[in-house]
């Protein structure tokens, strides 16, 4: 296949070559906030996560495709990044799920790509600079860089709006009643909580009110795109029902509890996006290896009330807060996967534990 040349600058000026691949879009450029994800497969379920909204996703392992895809991998309806970089891009399909190419999944549903880039220089880039705006494109290079010049990051930008569904909808047949918010809630999420609940999922736009009619035995914050602090409704709902009713929050839901709960939050240089970053539960000491996909973080000795419960062993970014008295709790890293490991799946468990028992157990 022989591919338009394509350049993609960074914000700082800092540029790279490569090749468009995926859709070409009309005006010759993609613009958004570039990470970097570590994970070495999944990277059909990590393109259709909903979280990376506004964002151009650069995979750290060089060669990404080589499988292809299926729609039982998709996280979403569609993918919600920008953008896709790749070392090497695989032409070739090969697994008995596949229905499709990589670059056929990225033309179907417009995502635009560059391949051929030096993906280990652009990460040690970001890991240096941290996540920067920015854009490629393979129209004329002057255009790309005046986009990357004019392009914005996530901060306090409500992405949440964006990818959040408009109507409520229903999943699964069982005894306790669970209402989801969804601020970009991802398909595994829904599949392991409607295989232990009755799921009743809401917009985010939800009000506190709307979710008591429902007459739920418990709220699960799901995760989503964006800075938490543009999300300050989102948090006064939550707030109100903060010890109304038991809570469960994974990531951005980490972010709105624990924001409910009194805590401040700020941006990471470079965020967390991989599958194996390793965390620790404070209150048994078992150590999980997770997936996580964040940018933002919870501020240490921020929370009025709660405590901390696990931590990353990486850097020490807190991983997971609790309320007893509140009945509430939450994590930073996804414990459904999807991709990644399933050692932390035993926090749905937990949950349903406390809505069958009323008491927050292990922190």
């Amino acid at each position: 296949m022989i591919r338009k040349p394509s350049t993609l600058v960074l914000a700082d000026g800092t540029t790279f070559e490569g090749y468009a691949a995926g859709h070409l879009p009309v005006e010759g450029f993609t613009t958004g906030e570039f990470v970097f994800n570590t994970a070495l497969s999944g990277y059909q379920e990590v393109i259709t996560d909903p979280s990376y909204a506004g964002q151009i996703i650069a995979f750290t392992y060089p060669h990404i495709g080589n499988y292809g895809v299926t729609p039982l991998d998709d996280e979403a309806l569609h993918p919600w990044c920008n953008g896709v970089v790749v070392r090497d891009l695989s032409s070739v399909a090969s697994n008995w799920r596949s229905v499709a190419s990589i670059e056929e999944f990225l033309v179907e549903h417009r995502i635009a790509a560059i391949v051929g880039v030096d993906t280990r220089r652009l990460t040690r880039h970001l890991r240096s600079h941290g996540a920067l705006p920015g854009a490629f494109g393979h129209g004329d290079e002057r255009v790309v860089r005046l986009a990357a010049s004019n392009a914005r990051g996530t901060d306090q930008t409500d992405l949440v709006s964006q990818v959040s569904t408009t109507v409520t909808y229903t999943r699964g047949e069982g005894d306790l009643h669970v209402v989801a918010f969804d601020y970009g809630i991802k398909s595994t999420m829904i599949r392991q909580l409607a295989d232990r609940f009755r799921l009743t999922v809401v917009p985010s736009s939800t009000s506190a009110e709307q979710v008591r009619e429902l007459r739920p035995d418990g709220v699960f914050l799901s995760n989503g795109p964006g800075d938490p602090a543009a999300l300050a409704d989102n948090i006064a709902v939550v707030g109100e029902l903060v010890g109304a009713v038991p809570i469960f929050g994974i990531c951005l839901g980490h972010q709105l509890l624990s924001s409910a709960l009194g805590a401040s939050t700020y941006k990471l240089p470079f965020g967390h996006h991989g599958s194996n970053h390793p965390v620790q539960d404070l209150a048994t000491g078992r150590i999980e290896i997770t997936a996580q996909n964040h940018n933002y973080a919870v501020t240490p000795d921020s929370l009025d009330r709660g405590v901390v419960s696990h931590t990353n062993l990486n850097d020490g970014v807190i991983e997971g807060v609790a309320s007893r008295d509140d009945r509430c709790f939450s994590v930073q890293y996804h414990p459904e996967a999807g991709p990644g490991p399933h050692d932390a799946r035993y926090l749905f468990d937990r949950f349903e534990s406390l809505l069958r028992t009323g008491t927050l157990e292990s922190i």
